[in-house]
């Protein structure tokens, strides 16, 4: 499985609403929303492969009466053990964001 979520920063909250794209190897497979806790779980076959989830932040940016400073935020990573689940989180803030592999 292949899930991410999103908190934002500013406000200690999850970020809904949010359109992510899972992508493999320069494919897309799915684009889902965000859950009112910020989250997706990505119900795909899981084969090894390089990955990248692009996160749709301009349009949240600006439901939360901000102008956005970044649009899109695309994290690459390569799914080699498929035995294993891949949560990928993001941490967002209108000037910065971070990720980590999650569990």
């Amino acid at each position: 499985m292949i899930s991410t979520h999103i908190l934002d920063l500013s406000t200690g909250q999850p970020a809904a609403g949010v359109q992510v794209t899972l992508e493999k190897d320069g494919a897309p497979l799915k684009t889902e929303a965000t859950n009112a806790d910020g989250r997706i779980a990505f119900q795909v076959a899981h084969e090894p492969g390089v990955y990248r989830l692009t996160f749709a932040v301009a349009a949240y940016a600006r439901r939360q009466g901000l102008a956005p400073f970044f649009l899109d935020v695309p994290i690459a990573f390569e799914v080699t053990d498929t035995g294993r689940k891949y949560h990928v989180p993001l941490l967002l803030s209108p000037y910065g964001f971070s990720t980590y592999r999650g569990s």
